[in-house]
């Protein structure tokens, strides 16, 4: 047996497997085989055996000169060109746009700062497949800053495309803030505020976003970090109306952003409707004896709709929930506790004998310290005099407290043959979809905190990259669902809750897969950042063998990963 090359016209030559014969005293050749598809490598292992050379090892031929990791850039690189992110980017330089694809994913796949990110893209140094996948070749820390500067100025263009693909009229807008804290002192727009990262020592910036009903982000906004809650909803507003040109929007938000203030302001004059529910005193008052708000209401349901002069044209929903109105009775109680036996400590130094606390304002610093600390003051009665501190439990307070547990309300000015109550409920309630953008922005995800950049423009450039690379988490969350610890099936969760008002549920299948740690296939189940690690280890390899031509050759994937790829509908190999 022998290979032989036949020319074959115009086309590629024919690569074949031969073998000699006799037959009546002739010689003759008949073929065994088309090696044409093999890769050269091989065709010239196969011709040194069958000549009977010394073959070295397939170890010694062989070398991977390059190994990339490249699952996990794939799944999310493929994604964002199913979900059409990248033709969310406005028309721009090339280089510009294909940075600006290149910081979201990575920022998905590999999170890290702006040096790190060149440095895992440039062909020299690359940590994992994008930057060759995209054609980036040499890239410099300083175009990833420019590209930012290019993608902030295009911020109007981007959240104005998302907003036509996931808002239309009519429709609800999640709306909710959070902080997050600055390195450094330069940045304009670190100050000092209420810190939802209990991160005082740490100038912070406060970051509002925005979402269509199921929780996609559409836009986010970066205000100083000692900006209030209410004050950041006019220029949301405005963004609704004139930028995105919608006319009839249900903006939901927190008692604490829509305030009566903001409503008259700015909500009402946009001709917006909204949902947002009412804060303690207000709710305490429409319990008052002859008030609307009677305890009676919930004796077999768990909420009413009621009306109050008070807030004329508006619906209010009112909603108890048992299972809160314990945890609330148990936490006062906690804090009572542990305050109580702090105050009893102040007042043994003030009554003993020796070393004793004097002072009346020496007395009440250290009272004060204690009072602020768990905001609890309100429940007790104190006395200090020069010599002396007294106090007590107001019983009273804390019963009338009490009363209202769990009792929360709810107010829209939605009619009812819009929205009925338990929809307002369930609407209100969608707010915290908003706080799980926000948990995957902040937390192992996307880690955008803590923040380094010095310079205004660059921060907010920062806080928008972040944003689109949420985009991208969420709609890969959804695909991937099957495989994650989040609940699969919403509908049959949704379909086991009695009342909108209580707890949510987990569907069975999500149960079942939450206990077992697998699926229903025996695939693990893992979180979204485990499964970006793992889809990490399928790489693309370069290969070369002899002095051959070098190969990009594909690791085995495994089942978790091939049913990655079948959720999102992709191939790992597309684009190399």
């Amino acid at each position: 047996m022998y290979v032989t090359v036949v020319p074959n016209r115009g086309s590629p030559p024919a690569v074949l497997l031969r073998e000699s014969y006799r037959e009546g005293g002739q010689v003759k050749n008949r073929t065994l085989a088309n090696l044409s598809k093999w890769p050269p490598a091989k065709v010239a292992a196969l011709r040194a055996v069958l000549a009977d050379e010394a073959v070295a090892a397939a170890a010694e031929g062989l070398s991977i000169e390059r190994s990339w990791p490249h699952g996990h850039v794939a799944a999310a690189l493929g994604t964002a060109s199913k979900i059409g992110l990248d033709r969310v980017l406005p028309k721009g330089p090339k280089r510009k746009r294909d940075l600006a694809l290149a910081m979201i994913v990575g920022r998905l796949v590999d999170p890290a700062a702006k040096l790190a990110t060149a440095r895992a893209l440039d062909e020299g140094t690359a940590s994992h497949s994008l930057g060759r996948l995209l054609g980036l070749g040499r890239v410099e820390p300083n175009e990833l800053y420019e590209t930012l500067d290019w993608l902030l100025a295009q911020q109007g263009k981007i959240e104005t495309t998302l907003a036509r693909r996931h808002l239309k009229d009519g429709a609800l807008v999640l709306y909710d803030v959070t902080s997050t804290y600055l390195e450094g002192r330069c940045c304009p727009l670190g100050r000092r505020g209420y810190s939802r990262d209990h991160r005082r020592d740490r100038p912070q910036i406060v970051i509002g976003l925005m979402c269509s009903a199921d929780g996609c982000p559409v836009a986010v906004e970066v205000f100083a970090g000692n900006v209030g809650d209410p004050t950041t909803l006019k220029s949301q507003v405005d963004k609704l109306k004139r930028r995105f040109g919608l006319s009839r929007i249900v903006l939901v938000g927190d008692r604490g952003m829509i305030t009566k203030a903001r409503l008259d302001a700015d909500v009402r004059p946009a001709g917006l409707d909204w949902i947002t529910a009412l804060r303690a005193p207000a709710i305490q008052t429409l319990a008052e004896a002859d008030g609307p708000l009677q305890l009676d209401l919930f004796d077999e349901r768990d909420l009413a709709e009621i009306e109050s002069p008070d807030y004329p044209g508006e619906r209010l929903v009112v909603c108890r929930n048992a299972a809160l109105a314990a945890e609330r009775a148990r936490k006062r109680e906690d804090l009572l506790l542990v305050t109580q036996g702090e105050l009893e400590r102040i007042q043994a130094r003030v009554r003993r004998a020796r070393s004793a606390l004097r002072g009346k304002a020496k007395i009440g610093q250290a009272v004060g310290a204690v009072i602020d600390k768990r905001k609890v003051g309100k429940h007790f009665t104190i006395t200090i005099t020069d010599d002396d501190f007294a106090f007590a439990r107001q019983e009273d307070a804390i019963r009338a407290e009490a009363r209202l547990d769990g009792i929360y309300v709810l107010r829209t000015s939605l009619a009812a043959h819009s929205l009925d109550t338990a929809g307002v409920v369930a609407t209100y309630k969608s707010l915290a979809r908003v706080e799980r953008a926000f948990r995957s922005l902040k937390r192992v995800d996307l880690q955008i905190r803590p923040v380094f950049h010095w310079t205004e423009d660059r921060v907010r450039a920062h806080v928008l990259l972040c944003m689109l690379a949420y985009h991208l988490e969420w709609h890969m969350r959804g695909a991937l669902a099957p495989i994650l610890f989040d609940d699969h099936d919403r509908p049959a969760a949704e379909a086991q809750r009695t009342s909108p008002v209580a707890k949510a549920k987990v569907s069975p299948a999500a149960r079942k897969k939450a206990a077992a740690k697998l699926t229903d296939d025996g695939l693990p189940v893992l979180s979204f950042r485990s499964l970006i690690d793992h889809l990490a280890t399928l790489t693309c390899n370069d290969v070369r063998f002899g002095k051959g031509h070098a190969l990009t050759h594909l690791t085995s994937s495994t089942p978790l990963q091939q049913r990655a790829f079948e959720l999102l509908n992709l191939k790992p190999a597309a684009g190399l």
